[in-house]
């Protein structure tokens, strides 16, 4: 995969502060999204974008292991605003990062990124209604101060700098060499070797046909099954679609198909577990050779989508099973030995290298530290807001995805609400806004999702409510209703002007505007619409 040196954008002089109305942190697929919103929607707003590595692409451009690759259709996984014309639909990571940087470059993105910049602390002043953010530079150590009306982090919610390995006894008698995807070595030679994956999902699944190709032999070892689901590497339909119509009109048609599909996929799981896992392990079936224990390594405990589906593009992971090139063993690790693992069964796994894809570890907003007016920010003890705030912390956005649908669906909306805001702000002259919750409104974990890193990481996250706009909605056609065409404020938000004496401490009390003013900012609508809208005839 490219791995191109950047430059590192000119930033202000050492000591000074760099005035921006907008600070985004982190340029991968989020970041990059956002800046190309603020650019096309409102020209206007000056921004940066933090970057703490050398490069943009953030996840994929840090992960190196063989097959990388997307498990969600580019059509919807790529922007609304620009076409993925690529043959193939499920995508490798060297594909999806040309596609980023093309965008970059074609929103002239690069005079606002600052590499090697990594956020330290945030601290929020409502007397000047800005943040002041500490950032340093990676290569140097040296530091500079960012001054910002708003903070926009855009880094997702895994740590990127250490994947989740847990604790296996004797692993420092092993021989081999031990690997964890996420720190994957240029060298690593595993021509003709034995290799074990340990692990079930989407990392693991990718790497056991890719590696497969190479090694004398590739064991997916897994305690618990995963849903597995093969699907077409290239989208015939969206291919047609572009054919007939062009890349815009066929791109928004396609991405409206498979919007529509994934949503029918997911309600069907819901509504139907029972019969969603049986068309799950017959299509397993047909696909694996004949007599193997599908239901043993095939079968999972929990329902369908209770934890997200492993896409296996082409069905190649069964394909590697076929002709004998990797198997698959569900059982648990007693220790690992000199030559292998040893696991309960009495069985010992030969290995010369041991891949531990055991998962990553969450690290909500790059574990930057928050001070709202001098207090430091438990964002543990907040409430998500449109999935986008978090009450009682002004001027503060966040870009989570989907996790039962392409994140980049979610993310647009919010970054379409988020100009909204802006618009509106401007046009009724407010310099802050934050969210504010019932203190005795019931609330449940951010992610209702059963996926171990998700798990291991609740006591540390924000909450959601129950519903909207507290709810972390999940639901596509949902969110447009309440990002792209609900107005933008409601009776929960409180506006304030720099100065004013107002903070999210102080007395709750509401304009005009914070009591349920139901007007919009038109020149934003209107200009987020000609963004993503033009020329489409097929937004939905």
């Amino acid at each position: 995969m490219p791995h191109p040196s950047m430059p590192d954008t000119e930033s202000a002089p050492l000591g000074a502060v760099e005035q921006v109305d907008v600070l985004i942190v982190g340029a991968g697929l989020s970041g990059i999204g956002v800046g190309c919103y603020l650019t096309r929607t409102l020209p206007q707003k000056s921004f940066v974008i933090l970057e703490g590595r050398g490069a943009s692409g953030g996840t994929w451009d840090l992960f190196r292991y063989p097959g990388i690759r997307s498990d969600s259709d580019l059509t919807t996984f790529g922007y609304e605003f620009k076409p993925w014309r690529e043959e193939e639909s499920i995508a490798d990571a060297s594909q999806i990062l040309d596609y980023l940087r093309e965008t970059v470059r074609e929103n002239d993105l690069e005079q606002h990124i600052r590499y090697h910049h990594r956020v330290v602390g945030a601290e929020w002043s409502s007397e000047t209604a800005r943040w002041l953010v500490t950032v340093e530079h990676a290569e140097t150590g040296e530091q500079r101060l960012f001054s910002a009306g708003w903070l926009f982090s855009a880094g997702g919610y895994y740590d990127y700098a250490e994947g989740y390995t847990p604790h296996f006894e004797g692993r420092e008698r092993f021989q081999g060499q031990i690997v964890h995807p996420q720190h994957w070595p240029e060298d690593l030679d595993y021509e003709g070797k034995k290799v074990v994956v340990i692990g079930s999902g989407a990392t693991a699944v990718t790497l056991v046909p890719s590696m497969s190709d190479e090694a004398a032999h590739v064991t997916m070892l897994q305690r618990t099954p995963t849903y597995v689901m093969p699907i077409p590497r290239e989208d015939k339909l969206a291919i047609r679609l572009r054919r007939r119509f062009g890349d815009e009109r066929g791109h928004a048609l396609a991405r409206r198909k498979n919007i529509v599909k994934q949503r029918a996929i997911w309600t069907f799981a819901q509504k139907f577990p029972g019969p969603a896992r049986k068309a799950i392990r017959r299509f397993n079936e047909q696909r694996l050779p004949a007599g193997f224990p599908v239901d043993e390594h095939f079968n999972p405990p929990y329902n369908p989508w209770d934890q997200r589906l492993c896409a296996v593009p082409d069905g190649d992971l069964f394909r590697a099973i076929r002709s004998g090139d990797a198997s698959v063993v569900t059982d648990r690790i007693v220790t690992f030995t000199e030559t292998g693992i040893l696991l309960e069964s009495g069985q010992e796994l030969q290995a010369d290298v041991i891949v531990t894809a055991t998962g990553l570890n969450i690290k909500l907003f790059g574990g930057v530290d928050l001070t709202v007016d001098g207090q430091p920010v438990d964002v543990a003890d907040s409430v998500a807001y449109r999935g986008m705030m978090l009450s009682g912390i002004p001027n503060f956005a966040m870009a989570i995805g989907y996790t039962n649908s392409s994140w980049t669906l979610k993310i647009g909306l919010v970054c379409e609400y988020f100009c909204r805001m802006l618009g509106y702000m401007d046009e009724h002259g407010h310099d802050a806004v934050w969210a504010v919750a019932d203190p005795d409104m019931e609330t449940r974990p951010l992610l209702d999702f059963g996926a171990g890193y998700v798990q291991r990481a609740l006591g540390s996250m924000p909450r959601q409510g129950t519903a909207a706009p507290w709810l972390m909605s999940m639901d596509y056609f949902q969110d447009v209703k309440t990002l792209r065409r609900a107005a933008v404020v409601d009776e929960h938000l409180r506006f304030a002007d720099a100065g004013s004496g107002a903070t999210p401490s102080g007395p709750d009390a509401a304009d005009g505007a914070s009591r349920g003013e139901v007007a919009t900012s038109a020149a934003g609508a209107a200009a987020t619409d000609q963004l993503v809208g033009s020329g489409s005839g097929a937004r939905a």
